[in-house]
C-alpha cells in the first residue's frame, strides 16, 4: 500500500532518527554557529551529541542537511529557516573584530603616511612620516594580517570593503585637515627630495627664508649632545663674521658660554659654545635656535628641543630624519643626519683637558693650532652658504655692501678665511 504523503513524511522522518542516531543539541549547534565553527567542527563536538552511523562519510554536510530539516520540521517556509542564521551572520559581521579593524587603519595610515612623505611639510609637520606614521602603519598591519591569519571566517565581504573604503576616504580627510590647518598657520610647502652640496650638505627647491630682509641661519641641537658640541664651534666661529661690532674676544657674541657635553654619553665632555641664548646683531644673517640646555646640575640628557614657530618645525619635520645637529640656512641649504664635526678631533680637549674650551676658542678665534684645523672646513662652508644666500658671489662685494663687518685686527673676516669661503662659493650651486 503505497500510503498517503503524512504517511510518507513520517516514515521519512523515521529513517533520518535511525540514521543520525540519538537528539541532537539544536541550541549547542546554534551557539556553536554563532561562533564561526564550520559544520565539520561542530559535528565532531560531543556535546552536540550528534552520532550518525558508520556509513556516512561526511558528518559535517549530513549535520548541516539535518539541520535544515529540523528547521524545516518547525513549521516554516521553506526559505525561512535560514533567515535567522543570516541575521545572526550579519550581526557577527557588523562587530568590530580585528580584520575589520585593520581593514579601516591601514588606508588611513597608509595615506596619510604616503602624503606626509610626498609633502613632508605642510602634511608632515604634526606628525612626520618618518618614524612615527610608518610605525603606525606597520602596527596597523600587523593587526590585520594577524585578524585574517586567525579568523575562520571569510576573508573578505562586502562589509570589509565598505571598512576599507572608509579607511581610505578618512585617511585623506585626516592628512588634508593636517596640510591645510598647517598651512593657515604658516608653515611652507618643502618637498621630499634634497640635492646634493659638498661638504655633506644638501639644498632644497624652496623659497628662502629670511627674517627682516636677512636669511635666516637656524640650528637645532642640545647641549648634552656630543654631536652637536663639536658642530657648535664651526657655527660660533662662522657668526663672529656677521656679528656687528664683533670685539674679538671669546664672548664677542652676547648670551653664548662654552660648556661641555655629558660626561655618561659617547665622546663624553665634549667642549662646545652654548647658542641657545645667542643674540647675533648683523645686517647680513638672522640667527635662529632650538637648542635643549642640559648641564650637569639641570636638564634631562636626550631630550630633544622644542621648537618656537611653524616653519621651524616644518624644516625639522621634513629634514632632520629625528637626529640633531640639524642646521638650516637661508630655508635652502641644509645640514642633517650627520655631525658637522667630528667629537673625535677634539677628544684631546674633552672634560677640560689640555686647557678644555677656552683652548679651543682661543684657537678658532685665532685661526690657528689642531682645534682651527678640524674647525675651519665646515666654518668656512657655513660662512659661504650665508654670503651666497644674501647674494654675492665673492667675499669682496659682500664687503663692499657690508663694510662695518671687516674688522681683521679682531679676527672677522681675515685673509685666510676670505680666501677659502671664496673658494667654497665657486663650488656652491
Amino acid at each position: 500500500m503505497v500510503g498517503t504523503a503524512g504517511e510518507r513524511l513520517t516514515a521519512k522522518r523515521k529513517r533520518s532518527q535511525a540514521v543520525f542516531g540519538s537528539m541532537v543539541d539544536w541550541d549547542r549547534v546554534e551557539q556553536l554557529r554563532s561562533k564561526g565553527w564550520d559544520w565539520d567542527r561542530i559535528a565532531a563536538d560531543p556535546k552536540v551529541g550528534f552520532h550518525p552511523e558508520a556509513s556516512v562519510r561526511d558528518e559535517g554536510r549530513a549535520l548541516r542537511a539535518l539541520y535544515h530539516r529540523h528547521r524545516s520540521k518547525e513549521g516554516r517556509r521553506e526559505s525561512e529557516p535560514t533567515r535567522p542564521a543570516r541575521k545572526d551572520e550579519g550581526v557577527r559581521e557588523r562587530r568590530w573584530t580585528l580584520p575589520r579593524v585593520g581593514y579601516l587603519l591601514v588606508p588611513i595610515f597608509g595615506l596619510w603616511a604616503l602624503l606626509a612623505y610626498l609633502a613632508p611639510s605642510p602634511v608632515g609637520v604634526l606628525v612626520p612620516a618618518f618614524p612615527y606614521l610608518l610605525i603606525a602603519l606597520a602596527g596597523a598591519a600587523f593587526v590585520l594580517f594577524f585578524g585574517l591569519f586567525r579568523t575562520q571566517e571569510k576573508r573578505w565581504t562586502p562589509l570589509f570593503r565598505t571598512t576599507l573604503i572608509v579607511g581610505i576616504i578618512l585617511g585623506l580627510v585626516v592628512a588634508g585637515v593636517v596640510g591645510i590647518s598647517s598651512y593657515v598657520l604658516g608653515c611652507p610647502y618643502l618637498p621630499p627630495s634634497l640635492a646634493s652640496e659638498p661638504a655633506g650638505w644638501s639644498k632644497a627647491s624652496v623659497s628662502p627664508w629670511q627674517e627682516g630682509g636677512s636669511p635666516v641661519f637656524y640650528f637645532y641641537g642640545a647641549t648634552w649632545c656630543p654631536y652637536c658640541s663639536a658642530s657648535s664651534w664651526a657655527l660660533w666661529k662662522a657668526l663672529t663674521e656677521f656679528q656687528t661690532g664683533f670685539n674679538g674676544g671669546t664672548n664677542g657674541i652676547p648670551g653664548t658660554s662654552f660648556y661641555y657635553s655629558n660626561p655618561g654619553d659617547v665622546y663624553p665632555s665634549t667642549p662646545e659654545v652654548v647658542l641657545g641664548s645667542a643674540s647675533v646683531s648683523s645686517p647680513a644673517v638672522a640667527f635662529q635656535v632650538s637648542e635643549y640646555l642640559w648641564t650637569l646640575s639641570s636638564g634631562v640628557a636626550g631630550t630633544f628641543p622644542g621648537t618656537s614657530n611653524c616653519i621651524q618645525q616644518a624644516y625639522v619635520s621634513a629634514y632632520s630624519g629625528g637626529s640633531i645637529p640639524f642646521v638650516v640656512i637661508n630655508g635652502q641649504y641644509i645640514h642633517a643626519g650627520t655631525s658637522i664635526i667630528d667629537p673625535n678631533d677634539l677628544s684631546t680637549w674633552a672634560d677640560q683637558a689640555n686647557g678644555g674650551y677656552n683652548a679651543v676658542a682661543s684657537s678658532v678665534l685665532d685661526e690657528s693650532g689642531t682645534p682651527w684645523s678640524v674647525v675651519q672646513s665646515q666654518a668656512a662652508w657655513i660662512t659661504a652658504f650665508i654670503v651666497k644666500s644674501d647674494g654675492f658671489s665673492t667675499v669682496a662685494a659682500f664687503l663692499t655692501a657690508n663694510p662695518g663687518l671687516k674688522n681683521p685686527g679682531n679676527y672677522q673676516w681675515t685673509s685666510s678665511m676670505q680666501s677659502l669661503v671664496n673658494t667654497d662659493l665657486g663650488q656652491i650651486s
